[in-house]
């Protein structure tokens, strides 16, 4: 069967400033937990808590740079690059440059606050 998704669904961003999420595909806009699809639009200057997903997070950014900080190393993704995030991993997304970034957020399984466990 072939569904089309006609909008997304606004979902409430952590963060400071806010950042755009909007979901495609997943646990509000289309009750699939296997999968979520968001485009996310990020301002220069927004950060987040670390967190430790109990996801595998893929990430193509479409403008600007999105910054991934893991335990390990500091990377700083452009326009047309992708990371992978694997589960279990602590990470830390911000967008430091000064046109923020757009991105493209895949979750398998799919997005929730319950696994995302962010740090206090």
């Amino acid at each position: 069967m072939v569904t089309l998704i006609g909008k997304t669904t606004k979902i409430e961003a952590v963060g400071h400033p806010p950042k755009t999420i909007e979901e495609f595909i997943g646990r509000v806009n289309s009750r699939i937990e296997t999968v979520s699809i968001a485009r996310m639009q990020s301002p220069s200057g927004w950060s987040e808590p670390g967190q430790t997903p109990e996801f595998d997070e893929y990430t193509v950014v479409l403008q600007g740079c999105l910054r991934v900080e893991t335990k390990e190393k500091v990377l700083d993704v452009m326009a047309g690059q992708a990371v992978i995030v694997n589960r279990g991993e602590w990470v830390r997304y911000s967008t430091p440059g000064s046109e923020g970034a757009e991105y493209i957020a895949v979750c398998i399984p799919a997005f929730s606050p319950q696994i995302v466990h962010r740090d206090d």
